[in-house]
């Protein structure tokens, strides 16, 4: 789930952003993606159960049950799957994908804005050519390239959007609206149906995210690390059911983990995806008044 403002701040983090990236590999992203970043196509942490000498807390507990929405998801799979719908923006897409994103992150089209100490910002869904456009000039600067991987062809990073535009709506990609100016990509996905899930204690309704700031002038300044608080809290005020927004950003991309320590994220573990080694961050709704 990204290029943290590791571009943005570093990744997001404010003081090192590093490259923007808080984002997905090639491998999170068919699990993000392919369900969304797939982990959320960002940065899925997918590795087996984190290891608890590493540095797990024993306050992530497993949830075995599965998700009543998921056991949904299957039953209804087959009906939907061929269907075209019709979205509150006027778009089309395949099978259930407009019901299951009202369904599934609660209407995050409805979130509204939010004033963050660097303006007023406002997560859209992604729609359009000219969206897919700019999101596929931003992945190809080199820093964001470095850890999102969708730089070349302009359909690479078009076809990763797509992907989760006509998916059942485990993910969502959106521009980061700053003040009226677009200024980044997030993608913000159910990390408890990702096959993140599987590397990590999941609970239902954990919320994912990923992101990366799209120009170099706005990365390196701590906007990264303001929006990464203001989208998290934002998860947790409009999703009642969610206790938790989850992260998974490299360990190597040092900026973007400083970002999120940075937005109130705390780091719970080490942990191994077929792409790279993560730091699964936490931001937890019990603790956002204290961190």
């Amino acid at each position: 789930m990204p290029s943290t403002d590791a571009s943005a701040d570093a990744g997001t983090a404010p003081g090192t952003d590093a490259a923007t990236c808080t984002n997905p590999g090639p491998a999170d992203r068919g699990t993000a993606i392919g369900a969304g970043p797939g982990v959320a196509d960002a940065d899925p942490v997918r590795g087996i159960d984190a290891d608890p000498a590493r540095g797990s807390d024993s306050e992530d507990t497993l949830e075995l049950r599965l998700p009543d929405e998921f056991l949904a998801l299957i039953a209804n799979e087959a009906s939907d799957s061929g269907e075209d719908r019709r979205g509150e923006h006027g778009e089309t897409g395949p099978g259930s994908a407009t019901r299951a994103c009202a369904d599934l992150l609660d209407r995050i089209a409805d979130w509204g804005s939010v004033d963050t100490p660097v303006g007023v910002f406002h997560l859209v869904p992604v729609q359009g050519e000219q969206d897919l456009a700019l999101i596929s000039r931003w992945m190809d600067d080199p820093t964001v390239a470095e850890f999102w991987q969708l730089s070349g062809p302009q359909n690479l990073a078009a076809d990763h959007v797509r992907a989760q535009l006509a998916g059942d709506g485990r993910s969502v990609p959106c521009l980061g609206v700053l003040d009226g100016r677009p200024m980044s990509y997030w993608e913000i996905y159910r990390a408890d149906l990702d096959p993140l899930a599987r590397h990590y204690p999941a609970r239902p309704h954990d919320t994912g995210i990923h992101l990366l700031i799209g120009a170099v002038t706005d990365r390196g300044r701590g906007l990264g690390s303001a929006l990464l608080r203001a989208v998290a809290d934002l998860a947790l005020d409009k999703r009642p059911a969610c206790a938790r927004v989850i992260a998974e950003p490299a360990m190597r991309n040092t900026p973007s983990v400083s970002a999120f320590l940075s937005a109130g994220f705390r780091f719970s573990a080490e942990v191994d995806l077929p792409d790279k080694r993560a730091a699964l961050m936490i931001r937890d709704r019990c603790l956002r008044d204290l961190m």
